[in-house]
C-alpha cells in the first residue's frame, strides 16, 4: 500500500515539472514571379528568456530532460484577403549558435483550400539544447505553386513541451 501511495504522489510531482513554452515570431514572404523553386524566409533572433521560464515553472536549465515542439502554427497578418493557397510545401528549421541546423516542422502539400492558418507536422525530437540558449532563429523553406502580387506578413506561433528532473533527481 505505501509502495502504491509513493508511486502516485512521485506521478503527481512528476507532472509539475511538464509545463508549456511558446513563443511568437513574425515573417514577411516578399511577392515575387518565381514558381516551384524554394527559398528560404528567416525569423528574427527569438529570445527564450529560458532562465526566467524555468524558474516559473519552479526548476533550472540543469534539470531539463527533455524539450519538444507540440505545435508551429502560421498565421497570415497581412494583407487580410490571403490564404496559404499560394504556397506548395513548407519546412521550418531550428538553429542556434554552435548548434547544427535541425528539421522541427513540415507540410508536404499545402491544401488548395487551406484559408489563413495553416498547422504543420513537427518532428518528435528532443530540442532542449536549442531552447536553452538566449536565442534561436527560425528557417522557413517554402516553395510556392502560385504568384503571390502581395508581400504577405505571417505571425509563427510555437509551443514546446518541456518536461524537467523531479527534485533535480
Amino acid at each position: 500500500m505505501f509502495t502504491v501511495c509513493l508511486l502516485t504522489r512521485c506521478d503527481v510531482i512528476d507532472e509539475l515539472t511538464k509545463f508549456n513554452m511558446e513563443y511568437n515570431a513574425a515573417i514577411e514572404i516578399k511577392s515575387t514571379a518565381n514558381l516551384n523553386l524554394p527559398f528560404d524566409v528567416f525569423t528574427p533572433d527569438v529570445e527564450t528568456n529560458s532562465e526566467s521560464e524555468f524558474e516559473v515553472n519552479d526548476t533550472r536549465k540543469d534539470l531539463i530532460e527533455d524539450i519538444r515542439l507540440r505545435k508551429l502554427e502560421l498565421d497570415i497578418t497581412a494583407p487580410s484577403d490571403q490564404d496559404f493557397s499560394f504556397l506548395e510545401s513548407v519546412e521550418v528549421f531550428i538553429s542556434a549558435e554552435g548548434l547544427d541546423e535541425i528539421k522541427i516542422a513540415y507540410i508536404k502539400q499545402v491544401p488548395e483550400t487551406i484559408g489563413n492558418s495553416l498547422s504543420l507536422d513537427v518532428e518528435n525530437i528532443d530540442i532542449k539544447e536549442y531552447i536553452k540558449k538566449d536565442k534561436f532563429n527560425l528557417r522557413l523553406n517554402t516553395v510556392t505553386d502560385k504568384v503571390l502580387t502581395n508581400d504577405c506578413s505571417i505571425a509563427v506561433k510555437s509551443i514546446f513541451f518541456v518536461d524537467a528532473k523531479i527534485l533535480g533527481i
